[in-house]
């Protein structure tokens, strides 16, 4: 099958999305869980240990500024379904301004981050990776509240891990995740438009919410 970004997005909104099997796989299939990982936006679980890290600052959070470098750090371990076809794919949505990237940079270093699909106020969330204690934490942290404030009402993980379990993320039917695109797609959400929450910003309001 080959991929464009048209049928890429087509995907996205009926409730499908795009694999390989692995990196040096040239096919790419569709997949549709009967069982879908979120990320309800009002109970992202800031741990004390979580919170302190972010207190103590250090990085600087950034969106759209290295795209590709996230998606190679996504694609940077011994197992991936990102291939070469994956790759371009995502890097031209991202072109188009359907793609995004939040990034965690550290000393100068892009040191962890996540990236995804935007579609209405649904974000579809790709991968995310870390090359420092707790960074995957620290960008999905603010992700979730950045997702809050530009308008968004759906966070779509795919998979439900333990890792995003313990962060509050949840499964649920496929059904149910096809009632909560169906409602997200119609609605406006700016990825853009909000400027990033501060440290204490992020977790003065995951404490309120949650």
């Amino acid at each position: 099958m080959e991929l464009s970004p048209d049928l890429l997005l087509h995907g996205y909104s009926i409730g499908i999305f795009p694999m390989a099997a692995h990196r040096n796989d040239p096919e790419v299939f569709w997949v549709d869980p009967r069982r879908r990982g979120i990320f309800p936006l009002d109970r992202f679980h800031i741990s004390r240990s979580l919170a302190r890290r972010m207190r103590r600052g250090g990085y600087r959070i950034a969106l759209n500024e290295d795209f590709a470098g996230v998606v190679d750090g996504c694609a940077d371990r011994a197992e991936t379904w990102i291939n070469a076809e994956i790759r371009e794919i995502y890097i031209e949505l991202f072109r188009r301004g359907s793609a995004h990237s939040l990034e965690v940079w550290q000393d100068g270093q892009l040191t962890g981050g996540v990236y995804g699909v935007t579609l209405g106020a649904a974000f579809f969330g790709e991968s995310m990776f870390s090359r420092r204690t707790d960074a995957s934490k620290i960008a999905l942290a603010h992700l979730v509240d950045h997702l809050r404030q530009a308008g968004f009402q759906l966070f779509d993980t795919q998979f439900l891990t333990d890792h995003l379990a313990s962060l509050g993320a949840m499964e649920i039917s496929r059904a149910e995740y096809h009632r909560r695109l169906e409602r997200a797609l119609p609605r406006a959400a700016d990825f853009l438009g909000p400027a990033l929450g501060t440290p204490q910003d992020v977790i003065q309001r995951n404490t309120q919410t949650s």
